[in-house]
């Protein structure tokens, strides 16, 4: 048996044994990495290498935007700015067939790009849309399943930090160029779930909402205009080469601190929990971070991304193919991995096969990210399906059911971002970023 194969067992192999048997994803990469690395080099030297991978893994100025995107997604969720969204969203969809549905859809792209997580948008439209729905005739299920299938819409739209984690583990893609391209196949995850839950509204007969008058709407479309220019301001700059993503991460957490005091949901005493909290999320991300790091590398050292590559074209050269294939094995990881571990483990598998059949790596990006994206939303491990279920007060296995037809158009619409790469390439080619 080769070095190589020995090496693939043994590493997948303890990965999924420890995962098995509880531990933390981040304890599982890093012990299944160590012990796989004592196959080729000796203990003192495993020891020494696997250290200095995990201290140089954090030693990036990009790695900064990461805690920065957190804080200010924080900040925004506990600033009222959500709020100023759904009346927004109410403006643009408040006389369609299930209209506060198609409002929870809308808040959540709005609010999910600015957050940069599914799960804070869940949480927070959940909490303001699934009350109103319910008081409407809604049925509950129908209420917690439009906010589950729409909330991941936010980690495609910029910006967003998965993004930037794909940038960094592919070895360099153009953090400006990834934003671009996730916002057509993000809007389109939107659109998706609308279609969904406006057949669903048609065939139960849920109500529209009164009529909004154009006085109103243009008030509540100027209130919400300051929270939408942080996007503006954020991805424009880093577009446009005014500043960095580390830097635009900045000017958000700026931005949304200055925001949410002048709208005076933010107090000051506050400010040490929401440090905390972006403390504890920033320590898992970049424990996961560096972990994988480790794990690339005793990859990289025994030919592992070589030799799957290798097999996987030996089956077939038909680039649509392998392509469902990792389709398949994609979806299949984000029903039982988080999407940020998902995404430092096997962007480096996959990434050579995608860019050896002439996949751009910005493409790719789109790609694995909405295949994971759709985990985020699938049991056992989707942690915006146990968020949106909580919110919503209902248990999953009441909500899965009626989450089936999101289900299969969104692998439609996932099917059609894979195979028509203009909906990705579009904007960072008009752009000048490829």
């Amino acid at each position: 048996m080769s070095l190589t194969v020995l090496s693939g067992i043994v590493i997948f192999g303890l990965l999924l044994l420890f995962l098995a048997i509880g531990f933390p994803i981040a304890i599982s990469i890093l012990l299944s990495s160590l012990f796989t690395l004592m196959l080729i080099m000796p203990f003192d030297t495993t020891i020494l290498t696997g250290a200095q991978r995990l201290v140089t893994e954090m030693d990036s100025f990009t790695m900064l935007a990461v805690p920065l995107f957190v804080l200010a997604g924080i900040i925004m969720n506990n600033g009222g700015i959500a709020f100023k969204l759904i009346n927004f969203a109410k403006v643009l969809v408040g006389r369609m067939p299930g209209s506060l549905a198609h409002t929870n859809v809308v808040g959540n792209m709005l609010f999910g790009s600015i957050a940069g997580s599914s799960v804070a948008s869940a949480a927070a439209m959940g909490r303001i849309m699934t009350p109103m729905q319910l008081n409407s005739g809604y049925d509950r299920k129908y209420a917690a399943a439009v906010n589950i299938a729409s909330a991941p819409a936010g980690l495609i739209i910029p910006p967003t930090s998965i993004l930037i984690v794909y940038s960094l583990v592919s070895g360099g893609t153009s953090i400006a160029a990834l934003f671009m391209a996730g916002y057509i196949p993000g809007i389109l995850w939107g659109l998706a779930t609308m279609i969904v839950a406006y057949v669903l509204a048609k065939k139960y007969k849920y109500p529209v909402s009164d009529k909004i008058a154009w006085r109103d709407k243009l008030y509540l479309t100027l209130d919400a205009i300051p929270s939408l220019l942080l996007i503006v301001i954020v991805i424009g700059g880093i577009v446009a080469g005014i500043f960095t993503a580390t830097e635009g991460a900045a000017v958000a957490v700026v931005y949304a601190t200055i925001l949410s005091m002048i709208y005076r949901n933010l107090k000051i005493r506050e400010i040490p929990n929401i440090l905390r909290e972006t403390v504890e999320i920033t320590g898992m991300i970049l424990l996961l971070i560096t972990v994988s790091g480790l794990f690339s590398l005793v990859m990289s050292y025994t030919g592992l991304p070589n030799a799957i590559s290798s097999s996987l074209l030996s089956l077939t050269d038909n680039t649509i193919i392998i392509l469902l294939l990792m389709t398949v094995i994609l979806l299949v990881i984000g029903t039982f991995m988080d999407i940020t571990p998902a995404v430092l483990i096997f962007t480096p598998i996959f990434l050579p096969i995608a860019m050896d059949m002439g996949i751009d790596p910005i493409h790719f990006g789109i790609i694995i990210t909405f295949n994971l994206c759709i985990g985020n939303i699938t049991p056992p491990v989707g942690s915006a399906l146990f968020v949106g279920a909580s919110v919503a007060d209902i248990r999953i296995e009441k909500v899965v059911p009626v989450l089936i037809p999101f289900f299969i158009v969104l692998f439609i619409m996932l099917l059609i971002v894979t195979f028509t790469p203009v909906l990705s390439m579009f904007l960072p080619e008009l752009f000048n970023l490829t």
